[in-house]
């Protein structure tokens, strides 16, 4: 296989891992973003390790490839992470105002906000350690 199945690969375990990573499992965690372990931070890992196996650490291929994983996964775990908590306290505030002061339609609010979004430290260390493991085994 090569290292963008692989690195799929990978990203598909993380997925499938989510369904019973909460109490009861829930299936429709396969699709969804955020929680643990981090497939962003699988998906990443794997392709880096393998690019470094593949072509040496020291190559500008692995040297991109690294950066570019650090950058998705800094994302993951501040940005993304950020966003959900401001939209757990968005919707507790919509929540509480006066349902007849609240107009959906007029003020643009469709539906809740999305709350797990980003990834907890220890979500996106998971993440990592199954790319690493799953890049080590497929060299």
């Amino acid at each position: 296989m090569n290292s963008l199945a692989i690195s799929a690969l990978a990203l598909l375990t993380a997925q499938a891992i989510k369904i019973f990573t909460v109490s009861p499992p829930r299936p429709a965690r396969i699709i969804g973003s955020g929680g643990m372990p981090s497939s962003h931070a699988a998906f990443v890992t794997c392709l880096a390790t393998q690019i470094g196996i593949i072509h040496g650490i020291n190559s500008d291929l692995f040297a991109i490839t690294a950066v570019f994983s650090l950058i998705t996964i800094y994302d993951a775990g501040g940005v993304r992470r950020s966003v959900g908590e401001q939209a757990k306290i968005l919707n507790r505030i919509i929540t509480e105002v006066n349902p007849a002061e609240l107009d959906r339609e007029k003020d643009n609010i469709k539906r809740e906000f999305k709350e797990l979004i980003g990834h907890t430290p220890f979500e996106i260390l998971a993440g990592m350690m199954l790319g690493f493991i799953i890049a080590i085994l497929a060299a």
